[in-house]
């Protein structure tokens, strides 16, 4: 039986018209050499040279997107699906990637294979030394990742994109490699790279609209590792040719934003007149602490905030904007304040016509393929927090061995030192963090990082460094001797039980002994490695979820990441489709005066059912006045998003209520009076005007 909903809302639907168990590490020396992994970097220059098979051929996925990726043009060659042999859409189909390596000489490789073996597909392909490999699986696990970036360190010879990416696509080439939204593209000259999905296509569809096209789009992806960074895009982008102008999406978490504006500065240094970049950075209304849909979306110790993130940017030289739909009218004024011919670009894009358009509408096969496993595929949990005396259970028994160590109850002292083990997202790699204080205002200030190969631990020199900088060089030698081995221990226990952070503080005490103060241990672990893998299953009983918000875990039963805000002024339900979107959504509502209750991303594989529950969640919450729904429809099926408004309709009792009236067709002829936005900023405007009046 369904819920009826008695409180009366209006909504606002912004629908954009559809634009178009561990193993041990592997080390592949035949592409050892001088060069290292950062040279591989011009791999990513993909075309219609660009020679493509598939992993995970014949799936249902697998299948679908590269039927679509033929009809636009990608050169694909043939494909792999282990014990299989044969054709496959006309196209060779063969059992390994040695045969395919040897018969159909790929240049690039899309990974459609699910997550729990998808760690062993991009190796596999790595071995072969297959030179772009192109993984879009979501809900990989993390340590798995970490070993793959750790035989990608040893080799020169392949490029990962991804994973949990939407890919890499050549519009001037007609070359896809992922399941971006086709009708999108235009062949052109921008080059855009993207932490998030959703706002990279946002923003093609922006400079598609300015006439400027795309010559190269580059999915980071949003893990918390990425096989390439926006960085490793900038170096692509600043040799390409067909590159004039540059578009970079970054969002809070990792410090990819601050490498980027690194090299931005150095650039804009070193070249006479470099292309113009115009950057947008996600998560400013991010909830602190919290994952915000991306799996590497919320910042560790030390890291930016998405605001000094823009800043970063913004001083470096980027011309920043607060919506994706901006970039287009933005970047033809840059290039054309830089002395670059705009009309000619604008006509070469025109002539540059195939047979998708950029008013196109898709077919509903064209969502985004999530490759997960199984039946628990549509749960959107990231991680999972232990209680701090849950977990210092855990940690009692790693260290128990060490003579004289404690973990005592209380809050450090203030002259205490801060440790622990978290990932290097730029190193690719695990790293010990440590800081000279316990002061938890001072430790962002003072922290630093340690990076150390996850395949054989930190080496006793690194530890000694880390002790160094947690200024216990002066402590007795006993505590020092105790801080060393605690160190490799959590070392060990973050490997064993997949963490993504394990972290706390220590003291001195009296009797010159190390104490690790309970109150202040923060365990985080990898929920992939459960619901992917089907390891950490005694950690993950440990979850407490009477101790959660009941709106936050119903909605991950249907698949829906909902994070539910503080802000006490908030009056604005969020439903959007894409954590990048959701968080934007965010920012730019509160930029025009509105405040939002709720980050909610239904998710690429969002269907009726799924849009009702999350009307149906939104609603508990008593502050919400208004509902604004911002959907990408080349995510998901607008008419599908149509019928789960209906569905959601059908429980409101919306007798004398304000209602909005919509462009689509479902909708308007449903009686419900939604209003219809192509534009954000007129849909902002919209929704904040009914929030204030009620």
């Amino acid at each position: 039986m369904g819920c009826r909903f008695t409180v009366k809302h209006s909504v606002i639907l912004y629908l954009k018209r559809r634009m178009r168990v561990r193993c041990s590490s592997r080390c592949f020396s035949t592409a050892r050499s001088l060069r290292g992994y950062d040279d591989t970097v011009h791999n990513l220059k993909i075309g219609k040279h660009t020679r493509v098979i598939y992993q995970g051929f014949t799936g249902r996925v697998a299948t679908t997107n590269a039927r679509d990726s033929l009809a636009y043009g990608t050169n694909i060659v043939g494909g792999v699906t282990p014990g299989k042999e044969g054709e496959h859409l006309g196209l060779p189909l063969l059992p390994d990637l040695r045969k395919a390596k040897e018969q159909l000489r790929p240049d690039a490789t899309a990974v459609f294979v699910a997550a729990p073996q998808c760690a062993k597909a991009i190796e596999d392909a790595i071995e072969a030394e297959i030179p772009l490999i192109v993984a879009v699986a979501e809900h990989i696990p993390l340590h798995d990742i970490l070993r793959v970036s750790s035989i990608l360190k040893t080799q020169s010879k392949s490029r990962l994109v991804g994973a949990n990416a939407p890919g890499i696509i050549a519009p001037i080439g007609f070359c896809r490699i992922g399941f971006q939204p086709l009708p999108t593209f235009a062949p052109g000259h921008i080059g855009i790279v993207a932490k998030s999905g959703t706002l990279s296509y946002e923003a093609v569809a922006s400079v598609t609209r300015a006439g400027l096209g795309q010559s190269l789009c580059i999915g980071m992806g949003g893990d918390i590792v990425a096989g390439t960074n926006l960085v490793d895009a900038l170096r692509v982008f600043e040799k390409d040719d067909e590159t004039e102008g540059i578009i970079l999406i970054g969002e809070v978490g990792g410090r990819a934003e601050e490498d980027a504006a690194e090299w931005i500065k150095d650039y804009r240094r070193r070249v006479s007149n470099p292309k113009p970049i115009a950057a947008l950075v996600g998560g400013k209304e991010a909830k602190v602490g919290r994952i915000m849909g991306h799996a590497g979306a919320w910042a560790a110790r030390g890291e930016a905030t998405a605001e000094e993130k823009y800043k970063y940017l913004e001083n470096a030289g980027a011309v920043m904007v607060d919506h994706p739909e901006k970039f287009g009218g933005v970047m033809k004024t840059l290039l054309k304040q830089s002395g670059r011919h705009v009309d000619k670009f604008q006509a070469n894009a025109s002539q540059q016509t195939r047979g998708f358009h950029t008013l196109r509408r898709f077919n509903s096969h064209m969502r985004i393929p999530h490759l997960t496993n199984g039946p628990t595929s549509n749960q959107q949990r990231r991680t999972l927090f232990l209680r701090p005396d849950v977990a210092s259970s855990l940690l009692n028994e790693e260290i128990s061995q060490i003579k004289g160590l404690k973990v005592v109850d209380g809050e450090s002292p203030d002259n205490g030192h801060y440790l622990g083990i978290i990932v290097d997202r730029t190193e690719r790699s695990p790293c010990i963090v440590a800081a000279p204080t316990s002061q938890q205002a001072l430790i962002d200030k003072r922290v630093k990082r340690f990076p150390y190969d996850w395949s054989h631990g930190p080496p006793d020199a690194l530890i000694a460094q880390a002790i160094d900088h947690m200024q216990l060089t002066s402590a007795p030698l006993t505590a020092k001797s105790q801080a060393t081995k605690l160190i490799a221990n959590l070392a060990k226990m973050y490997k064993e039980k997949e963490a993504i952070i394990l972290s706390g503080c220590v003291s001195v005490d009296d009797s010159g002994n190390l104490n690790f103060h309970s109150s202040s241990l923060t365990l985080m672990v990898d929920d992939s490695a459960f619901r992917s893998a089907k390891r950490q299953e005694s950690i993950h009983a440990l979850r407490e979820k009477t101790q959660e918000n009941q709106s936050e875990v119903d909605a991950e039963q249907d698949g829906i990441v909902y994070v539910e805000l503080d802000d006490a002024q908030a009056n604005i339900g969020t439903l959007v489709n894409g954590a990048g979107l959701a968080m934007n959504t965010l920012d730019a509502l509160r930029l025009h005066g509105g405040r939002a209750t709720n980050f909610l991303d239904t998710g690429g594989k969002a269907t009726s059912a799924t849009v009702k529950k999350s009307f149906e969640i939104i609603l508990r919450d008593p502050r919400v006045k208004v509902i604004f729904v911002n959907i990408f429809g080349g995510l998901t099926d607008g008419g599908m998003i149509a019928e789960g408004i209906l569905l959601a309709f059908k429980e409101v009792d919306m007798k004398n209520v304000p209602v909005v009236e919509t462009g689509q067709k479902i909708i308007a002829e449903s009686g419900l009076g939604l209003d219809a936005f192509d534009s954000f900023e007129e849909a902002a405007k919209r929704v904040i005007e009914i929030a204030n009046k009620h």
